[in-house]
């Protein structure tokens, strides 16, 4: 797996941890249910959910999809450009702006807490900026200083507020670990209004964030304002991050921005794919952690939503077709086994032509010979032959016949490993005896229409640097061994 690859997931497994943490040891003193369960099962409680009766279930639900979208789409940009400790640094320096925006009018106002939390969290982006042009700290070191020293402001101002005499009803302390069940219905017109206008945006102007994201250099080159695009970028940031605090919390919005995007990177490698994936897993990943929030006494919503975006990040970070470890794991054994399959073919050829091709049959004695290897080895590759009808066996599987298949398949791959050695020693001017190495090595992996521009520029040669015939077309299509082992035998070595 790429670096990139390999640091997304380190990242992301610091917030598997610090959820599972808060639902282990947190759920009595950050609850953030939707709602109260008094003497019903889960099995009621799961109707409950999905029949929509309660206000709370609503909006939480719908809140919690809007956010899964927003943060889905802005934590794509930040993943493909490697920013993911920005994130995390702008979740953390909005917490002053969120004590500031209740003190407003000491109320817990959308509106003044969405200002508050977006001049800070621009504020802090700055200062790391600022700290990284003026000294010689790279940019992970001012992200560390920000995001400690504005997140220890905010943390000793929602003290305070709480001291106050109503500070204990705020509900100021639910953006520290998000409260799910405390969103109302001006929360989540203002959640609407910010996911609606970033899609827009984003569509807008979405060429324009590709080509900044991946290539900064020819953007500028080709008239695009890659700075402003670059706090465009910034400033949607920060309203994704402000509008899901209340949701998730400081502590885990920067994993709702990362995992779902993480996920989707591993499936795709085209970015407008990638921002549709990352919106439908922080959809899913929202919608599931307000469900399971739920179903039990004192669960907490935001965790949950993380461990769902973790939950669809395994599954993407084993089974995903280009990155996956099994995917992989998978493509690596299929395919070692197939080259295993087609060296023994190759022998089966050699021990024929060693014999003019007659009789047709090869045992397992004779391959031993050839391959140097064990009886037990020798079997168990014949057998594997078989398993993929490439052969038949006889005289209790210690004789071999290439079928059809087989017979193609060995032709195919002699004439790739005879052709690539004529090749070498006359474009690369090899000796004839350094070349069987690298033959053996790609006579696996040539396509069939390099092969044919090699006998094109090969002048369709019949001979190998040894003096070997080179299997032809009409051998190939044959599907059996020809009649005779002759350099005039019909359709031997001819080309088509």
């Amino acid at each position: 797996m790429p670096n990139h690859h390999l640091q997304s997931t380190i990242h992301h497994l610091r917030y598997v941890i610090l959820a599972l943490g808060l639902l282990c040891f947190g759920m009595d003193t950050y609850a953030a249910k939707i709602g109260d369960i008094s003497e019903t099962t889960v099995s009621e409680q799961a109707l409950r959910f999905f029949t929509f009766q309660d206000p709370a279930v609503r909006y939480a639900l719908l809140g919690s999809i809007l956010l899964g979208i927003s943060c889905g789409v802005m934590g794509s940009f930040i993943v493909v450009r490697k920013l993911a400790l920005v994130g995390d640094a702008l979740s953390h320096a909005v917490l002053p702006g969120v004590a500031l925006g209740f003190l407003w009018n000491t109320t817990k106002d959308p509106v003044a807490i969405f200002v508050g939390a977006t001049v800070a969290g621009l504020l802090g982006t700055a200062v790391v900026g600022a700290i990284k042009h003026t000294t010689k700290l790279k940019e992970d070191a001012a992200l560390g200083l920000v995001l400690a020293a504005f997140f220890s402001i905010g943390i000793c101002m929602v003290t305070m507020i709480q001291r106050l005499p109503t500070g204990n009803k705020s509900g100021i302390d639910k953006f520290l670990f998000g409260q799910a069940a405390a969103l109302g219905p001006n929360d989540v017109k203002l959640m609407a209004i910010i996911t609606v206008l970033t899609l827009v945006v984003i569509g807008l102007f979405y060429k324009q964030f590709l080509v900044t994201s991946f290539d900064a250099g020819f953007a500028r080159v080709t008239g695009v304002p890659v700075q402003v695009m670059h706090y465009a970028l910034m400033l949607m940031l920060a309203f994704a991050v402000v509008i899901a605090l209340q949701a998730v919390g400081v502590v885990l919005v920067s994993a709702m921005l990362i995992t779902p995007a993480a996920a989707a990177y591993l499936l795709t490698d085209r970015l407008h794919r990638m921002l549709i994936l990352a919106a439908i897993f922080g959809m899913v990943s929202g919608a599931a952690g307000a469900f399971l929030s739920f179903l039990g006494p004192s669960l907490p919503t935001g965790p949950f939503m993380v461990l769902g975006a973790s939950t669809v990040f395994g599954a993407a970070f084993l089974f995903a077709p280009q990155h996956g470890v099994i995917m992989r794991w998978w493509r690596r054994t299929s395919r070692s086994r197939r080259i295993q399959r087609e060296n023994t073919l190759k022998s089966v050829y050699h021990v024929l032509e060693a014999r003019d091709f007659k009789p047709e049959g090869v045992t397992a004695t004779e391959l031993a010979e050839r391959r140097r290897e064990t009886m037990e080895d020798i079997l168990g590759q014949v057998r594997e032959l078989k398993r993929h009808d490439l052969a038949t066996l006889q005289d209790d599987d210690h004789t071999v016949f290439l079928t059809p298949e087989g017979w193609q398949r060995a032709c195919a791959i002699v004439r790739n490993h005879r052709l690539w050695e004529l090749y070498l020693t006359n474009a690369a001017q090899m000796s004839a005896d350094h070349v069987h190495e690298d033959a053996e090595k790609i006579e696996h992996v040539l396509g069939e229409d390099v092969v044919r521009q090699l006998e094109k520029r090969l002048n369709y040669a019949t001979h190998d640097p040894h003096g070997k015939l080179i299997p032809g077309q009409a051998d190939i299509q044959r599907g059996s061994t020809p009649p005779e082992r002759t350099q005039d035998a019909v359709g031997y070595g001819k080309r088509t």
